[in-house]
């Protein structure tokens, strides 16, 4: 019989994994974020039958050491979690003098209110209905909740996201703005994606903050279109940057609404669009020149080391010199802004962290039924992942670049003047629309 603790192989896993190196593979650090969470789990599971019975596993009891019952092996609990699938050891008792009740469970019956934000909190991190609802049993099969007072529960979310989307954003000193969308199947459009569009900024303090979401469908022109006159609406500044992919709408929907702001190409878009066109021999030494050209000192510098790649390889791999001659323009107006701001406005990959973290969470969970509960969990998990992001330093010396910057290229400072409203005469657009 093994008289090892469940928790103790766990812990011997995890230490072997962390014998075998770790290199930064995603799979193995993956492995041990999930073997992390079953341990923590498993050890509060066995911490609480030790207090109940007042000894440890494979201890005799001593002594005047009242006698409570005897441990009685585990159950097996599969949960599919975030971090994958999680197997939990639930211990089980006979012979009790007195029903083992688990504290956190009885805890949690006289704290509604803290049982509604923990059950809000795992499903937004990739629980399902049906596992909160089983994480919440006690040692009789009893429920602390059902499966119909978690979804009711996790509506809760529906109402943050409500407040979210209708918030006031005049308050925001938006310097630059980022925007991508996220992918989600529905049920009721069967293999069919539907795009999530979102916003993010940094403002002119630092503070890197999420502004806005909402359904996108096919991320078209008039998708985003609406999304960005949404924003307007309720106060946003005219930022000075706007980093976007090379979707046609996106670029379109931009210009027409903020004309004199500088909109930016995500350069891990660029350079992953241009590389796919070359060879894998030559891989190295294009990615070497597309550096050269990321990294200039200047605006003039960066122009010459495109036109020097152009023609160093043109000849070669005419389809990706002819992709980095697309949009060129936007993908070296990263250059013009302070140059200790230029790492975090040249590309969304603060962005894709965090929807990478969101489709690691509903990867877990069925097709959503409907965009009310796509935008439910999606929202969750973003609003929880900006909770980790670190405001960026910046000095008064960038303040006062930034403003020049600004000012050079005509911007208004005033976000509720009418020369900020007013649009381009060719869009014709409405913010009130």
């Amino acid at each position: 019989m093994n008289r090892v603790p469940p928790s103790e192989r766990i812990r011997q896993a995890i230490q072997e994994l962390l014998d075998s190196g770790i290199r930064g593979d995603k799979d193995v650090l993956n492995e041990l974020i999930r073997l992390g969470a079953m341990r923590l789990v498993q050890e509060i599971l066995e911490q609480e039958v030790e207090d109940f019975l007042g000894r440890g596993h494979y201890e005799h009891r001593k002594g005047e050491v009242e006698f409570k019952g005897y441990r009685n092996g585990y159950r097996e609990k599969q949960l599919e979690t975030a971090e994958g699938s999680i197997t939990v050891a639930v211990p089980q008792l006979r012979q009790t003098v007195t029903p083992f009740e688990s504290k956190l469970l009885s805890f949690l019956r006289s704290h509604t209110d803290v049982l509604d934000r923990l059950v809000a909190e795992m499903y937004a991190r990739g629980l399902s209905t049906r596992d909160i609802e089983e994480a919440f049993k006690d040692s009789t099969g009893e429920q602390l909740i059902t499966r119909t007072a978690v979804s009711q529960v996790t509506e809760s979310l529906w109402g943050e996201y409500e407040a979210f989307r209708k918030r006031d954003l005049s308050g925001f000193d938006v310097a630059y703005l980022f925007l991508d969308a996220v992918f989600e199947a529905l049920r009721r459009t069967g293999q069919t994606k539907e795009g999530i569009l979102c916003a993010w900024a940094i403002l002119t303090d630092g503070r890197r903050v999420l502004l806005h979401l909402a359904l996108g469908n096919k991320e078209s022109y008039e998708d985003w279109l609406e999304f960005l006159r949404d924003m307007v609406k309720r106060g946003l500044k005219t930022p000075i940057t706007v980093t976007t992919d090379g979707a046609p709408g996106l670029i379109k929907a931009v210009e027409a609404m903020w004309p004199k702001s500088l909109r930016i190409r995500c350069w891990a878009h660029k350079a992953r669009n241009i590389l796919d066109k070359v060879p894998e021999y030559a891989q190295s030494e294009v990615k070497a020149y597309l550096q050269t050209i990321r990294e200039a000192p200047t605006l003039e510098a960066g122009r010459l080391a495109a036109q020097q790649t152009i023609e160093r390889f043109k000849k070669q791999f005419p389809s990706a010199m002819q992709s980095l001659e697309d949009d060129l323009e936007a993908s070296l107006n990263h250059l013009r802004v302070p140059v200790a701001h230029r790492k975090f406005v040249r590309t969304t990959n603060l962005i894709e962290r965090s929807f990478e973290e969101e489709r690691r969470r509903t990867k877990t969970l069925p097709k959503f039924f409907c965009e009310h509960s796509a935008l439910k969990l999606v929202f969750a998990t973003l609003t929880r992942a900006t909770r980790r992001w670190q405001k960026i330093h910046i000095t008064e010396l960038e303040q006062k670049q930034m403003q020049k910057l600004r000012q050079s290229l005509g911007l208004d400072p005033d976000p509720n003047s009418e020369k900020q409203q007013k649009q381009p005469e060719s869009e014709k657009i409405s913010v009130t629309a």
